[in-house]
């Protein structure tokens, strides 16, 4: 009964044939890795350039911002494809041969080597931007700081103009309203609280009634106009400000709008840039095996 358990034993311990090996090859794999880092820093520079050859400050001319938001989409997509395209099939021909492996196995080796390939060069990549935007970032905090000491005597002023908590210039104006006072001899004042005035213009509420009166006798004071003359021209820049007010928060939208298809699209190219890395990993691993 002894010898049939001892020979058991020696049967099991044969039939299992574990290896002391890891099935990960992490020399091939950090190859495959650096090589698709590369690849995505070059094309990203490529891509960073050929977007700003093809957009413009001007008005009317250069690329819309629709066809900037699907060039860069279709450029990511194109950017994760080629690098992990190429550092996959480099980590599938590098890594070591597997010797009695069921060929499923293999495939499953592969596309697994081809995955981590993928992580760890994002991951690589995505340092070396995160290193290059914190030195931009320090470069501009030391510009901030300079400006900074520059505007104190201006951050002081600021800070005597408005109250604490939800009380601001605008409200101090509107307690102390009166008469209006001699524009000429108190033009900064009077521009000062004009501008406060306007800038309630732009809420929902609008110009009240009072300001919009208030504003006119201001105007006429300054200008000699009527009443019914500076009313008008009152009306027509509360407009302009009001214009300029909707463009500004048109344009923010559109940013957010291309900032949002961008960021789906970025999820999407590394969803498929993973898929490439497996499938190139996968054949890389097919060729060295056929051709060792």
């Amino acid at each position: 009964m002894a010898t049939n358990s001892a020979l058991a034993s020696t049967f099991d311990a044969a039939g299992t044939r574990e290896s002391s090996v890891s099935a990960v090859s992490w020399a091939a794999i950090l190859a495959g890795a650096a090589v698709a880092a590369a690849i995505s820093l070059f094309l990203a520079a490529l891509g960073a350039g050929l977007g700003f050859a093809s957009v413009s400050a001007w008005p009317n001319a250069g690329a819309s911002a629709t066809t900037f938001s699907v060039a860069t989409a279709i450029w990511l997509v194109v950017m994760q494809w080629l690098a992990s395209a190429g550092g996959g099939y480099l980590t599938g021909r590098l890594r070591t041969k597997w010797v009695d492996v069921h060929t499923h196995e293999v495939f499953f080796r592969d596309t697994a080597h081809g995955f981590v390939v993928w992580a760890v060069a994002t991951v690589l990549t995505l340092s070396i931007v995160a290193l290059a935007a914190g030195a931009v970032a320090r470069e501009g905090t030391r510009a901030a700081a300079t400006i900074a000491a520059g505007a104190s005597e201006g951050a002081t002023e600021k800070a005597a103009s408005s109250m604490p908590g939800s009380v601001s210039a605008y409200s101090v104006d509107s307690l102390f309203r009166g008469k209006p006072v001699d524009a000429r001899e108190n033009g900064a004042d009077v521009d000062a609280e004009a501008m406060r005035i306007l800038a309630t213009s732009i809420t929902d509420e609008g110009l009240s009634k009072a300001d919009r009166d208030y504003l006119a006798q201001l105007v006429a004071t300054r200008t000699g106009l009527s009443q019914a003359d500076a009313e008008q021209r009152v009306d027509s820049v509360v407009a302009q400000v009001k214009a300029a007010e909707v463009k500004a928060r048109a344009a923010a939208e559109t940013a957010r709008k291309v900032a949002a298809t961008t960021s789906m699209f970025t999820a999407l190219a590394m969803l498929i840039g993973a898929f490439i890395a497996s499938v190139a990993a996968a054949l890389g691993g097919r060729e060295r095996d056929l051709h060792p």
